[in-house]
């Protein structure tokens, strides 16, 4: 049985109020902070963890902190990047959903250690009901004097604040979200200036996904080197992991870093194997933007080398044999997916959340989505599959922001892994067939 850190008591009635909270260690993480350490040793903490960023890059968190600048007489910022609209991932939402007081606890003494007095929650706005409990929660913590002033009677005061999005994915990103944050239109910002030392309101911010902020508990709770020591090299402590797909057991896991991606799949602790007992075809192992791999590399390295759920063995071999764990959205494909419908479905949704900024991504995303409607309508020839590759290529690392890469890699990988499908789509009169009643099925024009 996996330790966890996070998803430790989310089963225990009533957890996602205050009272219940506090009877299982909720807020002990804060007063050990406020009453004994100072900021530099919280930060000292989370270093020592080699806690990485879980919404998707996976950057020292410690390291990033550090980054912050400090000048005299001017505010600091802490945003928690809640926004969650990578397809296939849902860990957010459920860890706010059933015990939101870890976060606000992460806020506070996160906000602490980076010497914020202000702090903010930007929630996509799909999240509606999750707003409501949010607020609930943050409203019980002013109540019990651990927000506002004087917090503990530390002399540390801080406000926090929830701010809905409007549903746009690429507010994903962490300078759309400042832009939209402070009521404007959310387009990426061109880097530098870095968010560390001009973010919101051209003021020193830190943005960090909800797990790294809930995981800075249990390392105040435990000590960073404790955390440290579960999970595999650089990859350390837990991991929630939402998995979807056709697997017999969908859902939120936490997972301890290292865990072998073929017992994450087929082990009854997690996803309980693929459903109706079908073959493993493909896995998508980090949200919709991560490449897809086909089950032989997913299971096993180019290597020959057992791959495990870390960031280093899901990325060894590059992107020509591996993949990146991401934000941790696992979905599973048996035999019977179709890849190309599947990245027609990506294509579309990258099209639609293109901000337009750059010129690579408001073209290329189009035309990409254009091409793969004319394979799974029958209209393609084979000479497309080049040209997809080709307008792939065209947008791979040529933004301002990493949604090009997002909409291009998954094109990439497929056209990579599993080229002879697209063939089959230029050339089989049944697949043509086939994909012709899947766009009446789907209420989908052809075009």
């Amino acid at each position: 049985m996996s330790k966890k850190l996070l998803l430790k008591y989310e089963h225990v009635p009533g957890i996602n109020t205050l009272e219940v909270y506090r009877q299982h260690e909720g807020y002990k993480a804060l007063g050990k902070a406020l009453k004994t350490m100072h900021p530099d040793d919280v930060l000292e903490e989370v270093k020592k963890s080699g806690l990485r960023g879980r919404g998707g890059a996976g950057f020292p968190t410690g390291m990033k902190w550090s980054f912050l600048a400090k000048p005299e007489g001017v505010p600091r910022y802490l945003v928690c990047n809640a926004d969650e609209s990578e397809p296939g991932t849902f860990k957010d939402r459920y860890l706010m959903e059933r015990i939101p007081h870890i976060l606000i606890e992460g806020m506070i003494i996160s906000s602490y250690a980076l010497g914020a007095k202000t702090s903010y929650i930007y929630v996509r706005g799909e999240y509606y009901y999750i707003i409501k409990i949010l607020q609930k929660a943050i409203k019980e913590a002013y109540a019990a004097g651990l927000l506002g002033k004087n917090i503990l009677g530390s002399g540390y005061d801080l406000d926090l604040y929830v701010h809905p999005g409007a549903g746009a994915y690429i507010c994903g990103e962490e300078t759309a979200l400042l832009e939209s944050l402070e009521g404007k239109r959310g387009n990426p910002r061109i880097k530098p200036p870095f968010p560390a030392v001009a973010g919101l309101w051209g003021c020193p911010t830190v943005v960090n996904n909800v797990e790294t902020i809930a995981d800075v508990v249990p390392i105040i709770n435990e000590g960073g080197e404790a955390f440290a020591k579960i999970g595999i090299g650089k990859s350390t402590g837990t991991k929630l992991i939402s998995a979807s797909g056709h697997i017999n057991k969908p859902g939120v896991y936490e997972i301890e870093l290292g865990v072998s991606v073929e017992e994450f799949i087929y082990s009854e602790e997690y996803c309980g194997g693929i459903r109706n007992g079908k073959k493993l075809k493909a896995v998508v192992a980090g949200g919709s933007s991560v490449p897809i791999l086909p089950a032989d590399l997913i299971l096993k390295t180019a290597k020959g080398e057992q791959r495990l759920m870390t960031y280093e063995s899901l990325s060894d071999g590059g992107f020509a044999t591996g993949t990146m764990l991401g934000s941790g959205g696992f979905i599973v494909m048996d035999e019977d997916t179709s890849i190309v419908k599947n990245l027609f479905t990506f294509a579309r949704f990258y099209r639609h959340e293109s901000c337009g900024q750059c010129s690579p991504c408001r073209e290329g995303t189009g035309w990409m989505e254009m091409i793969l409607r004319n394979f799974v309508n029958g209209k393609a020839k084979t000479s497309d599959i080049d040209l997809l590759w080709d307008i792939q290529s065209k947008i791979d690392g040529k933004t301002i922001c990493p949604l090009g890469d997002a909409a291009s890699w998954p094109v990439a990988a497929a056209i990579r892994h599993f080229r002879h499908e697209f063939e089959e789509y230029c050339n089989n009169p049944q697949t043509i067939k086939e994909v012709k009643h899947y766009f009446r099925f789907n209420n989908l024009q052809e075009v």
